[in-house]
């Protein structure tokens, strides 16, 4: 190790060189934190997460019937039948799927309409395919939305995913809250235009019913009473005709509960040519009621057709009338388009509104809209896994900054130095440099983006008590050897740091050995590659950077006497 002092107190013996260590360490750092904004390093909860399901929902526009749900979903099917990797296949027509992870959130089980259908994909193992499901659905999406939603205009498809953290609604929900609906409708929709013209979005809907026209029939109680028929007689045959109906039992020694008989028409008699008054019109003259007087009444005679406009559905949330824009990320992190389609939208609603952005707090990204004209007020805030993701970086932030004030008053007390304590504190932070540009590097070795995520903040969290150790074994080992030895500060601290470089090598190898294991998992490889990058950065620094501090802090000149004298005194007790 005698290399190594020397090269140490050769840059400790110079002022230019001190200063170009200190200049070098700030650059590095200055250029490691420049490579957030520059999108070098892209920063999200968690990665995708290789699964082997995934499913599809296809929402057909509001009032379609199920043979219209159905042609899309089979075009669908058609496409993923083409794929060798998938196993099977389920169609669920009408309805969600049986409830999983991501439908708890996603409202899977409240699907009960003719225009909603759910697709299950299962996969071959994720240990026998070179495919992630995540690159899979990322290849298959623009295939079959191209191809199948043009068949009813207005579809829907959306491939989701399983969540690799908790499940939310979407990875970016934007929330629009207000008390006029048609203007909480019309600001959904600029809201979608926004994330639709946004790079990296995909799957953008809005959570809402669409206002169409419908039929009303609307029985005509004194035409009933005079035709010798009763109200229950035309609402029983209408119900029966077109939706079904239990008309009587079966009872069989093989059940033990009787079996229930079903009636309804078929799906050619219910089908009408056309969708208008006429076609409706003469689907009810066909559909006879016998009187009391044994005398046949047609359906029509009885029934008044009226046309309407369905009703929105209407949504609360703390109180507040509100719709949903959601809008997934097609192998992108959330917080980069969020800010693009923030910048859009504040830009297109400050013709007609008054905007106010919310201050630096947990919604900081919402913004307010006061009409110039009528001056009603609506919210729109933003949720989704994008506001999970903030949460998490913002709670792991401040982590960070408790463990690194806990570690310096700790170390106050120790040493009763704050520049001691700080300059550990500082050779601790530095380790930053090594896990930002770890995750740089990890980039180009990967096929997909490798993100900064929350667990390489766990891991960075986690190196702060590394750091500190390889500096506290050089400032104690200096302490000694400069009061008991006698011997010169900037010697001492080459000393020191030569003859613990070993130890901390040694330690610094056994945690990159130890996470290598991390490195390649899809979800915890931030965490390994955090640790990886940043022991390494950590060595550096302990070994160059904090030396140099040593050396320019006054703090380091001790009472060379009186502390000699405590350490006499302890080792003749110790003999003793």
């Amino acid at each position: 190790m005698k290399n190594l002092e020397s090269f140490i107190y050769a840059i400790l013996d110079s002022k230019l060189k001190k200063r170009l260590v200190i200049v070098l360490t700030a650059a590095a750092f200055f250029l490691s934190l420049m490579m957030f904004p520059t999108k070098m390093v892209l920063a999200k909860m968690l990665p995708g997460k290789s699964a082997n399901t995934f499913s599809i929902y296809i929402d057909t526009p509001a009032g379609s019937g199920i043979e219209q749900t159905k042609k899309v979903s089979e075009c669908v099917i058609n496409y993923l039948q083409k794929e060798p990797e998938i196993m099977n296949l389920e169609l669920f027509l009408g309805q969600g799927i049986p409830l999983d992870y991501a439908g708890l959130v996603k409202g899977a089980s409240m699907k009960r309409t003719e225009n909603v259908s759910e697709i299950a994909i299962n996969l071959t193992d994720k240990h026998h395919r070179d495919e992630p499901s995540y690159l899979m659905v990322q290849r298959l999406r623009p295939v079959i939305q191209k191809a199948c939603g043009p068949l009813i205009r207005g579809t829907n498809i959306k491939f989701i995913e399983q969540p690799s953290g908790p499940p939310t609604l979407a990875s970016i929900v934007v929330e629009v809250h207000g008390e006029n609906l048609s203007k909480i409708r019309s600001l959904a929709v600029d809201v979608a235009n926004a994330l639709s013209n946004t790079e990296g979005l995909v799957d953008i809907d809005i959570v809402a019913d669409e206002n169409f026209a419908k039929y009303e029939l609307i029985p005509d109680k004194e035409k009933i009473a005079r035709s010798g028929l009763s109200v229950k007689q035309v609402n029983n045959i209408l119900y029966l005709a077109f939706e079904g109906m239990v008309i009587a039992h079966k009872n069989s020694k093989n059940e033990p509960d009787q079996i229930n008989m079903f009636l309804v028409l078929d799906k050619d008699s219910k089908k009408l040519p056309e969708s208008n008054v006429d076609a409706l019109q003469s689907k009810l003259s066909s559909l006879n009621l016998m009187n009391m007087r044994g005398m046949m009444v047609p359906l029509s005679e009885v029934v008044h057709i009226q046309r309407a406009r369905s009703n929105y559905m209407i949504m609360h949330k703390d109180l507040s009338r509100m719709t949903n824009v959601i809008a997934e990320t097609d192998m992108v992190s959330q917080v980069y388009p969020l800010l693009e389609a923030r910048d859009k939208m504040l830009e297109h609603f400050e013709k007609d509104y008054i905007v106010t952005k919310a201050g630096f707090s947990t919604y900081m990204f919402d913004f307010t809209l006061e009409d110039k004209k009528t001056h009603e007020k609506f919210l729109i805030r933003w949720d989704g896994e994008m506001k999970v993701t903030l949460d998490t970086f913002r709670d792991l932030g401040a982590a960070f900054i408790s463990a690194l004030i806990l570690i310096f008053l700790l170390l106050v007390i120790y040493y009763k130095s704050f520049a001691i304590s700080g300059i550990v504190l500082l050779g601790s932070f530095l380790s930053l440099i090594g896990v930002i540009v770890g995750h740089w590097v990890a980039n180009w070795f990967t096929t997909d983006t490798f993100f900064l995520t929350a667990t390489s903040l766990i891991g960075f969290i986690a190196l702060i008590g590394i750091s500190s150790r390889n500096s506290l074994l050089l400032i104690d080992f200096a302490k000694s050897l400069m009061i008991c030895e006698g011997m010169p500060k900037r010697r001492a601290v080459a000393v020191a740091a030569a003859t613990r470089a070993k130890p901390i090598m040694l330690t610094a190898v056994a945690i990159i050995l130890g996470s290598a294991l991390l490195a390649s998992d899809p979800v915890f490889g931030g965490l390994g590659v955090a640790l990886i990058s940043g022991t390494v950065a950590a060595v550096f620094v302990s070994l160059l950077f904090v030396p140099v501090l040593m050396d320019n802090t006054q703090a380091m000149d001790f009472d060379k006497d009186a502390q000699c004298a405590i350490d006499h005194k302890e080792n003749i007790s110790i003999t003793k």
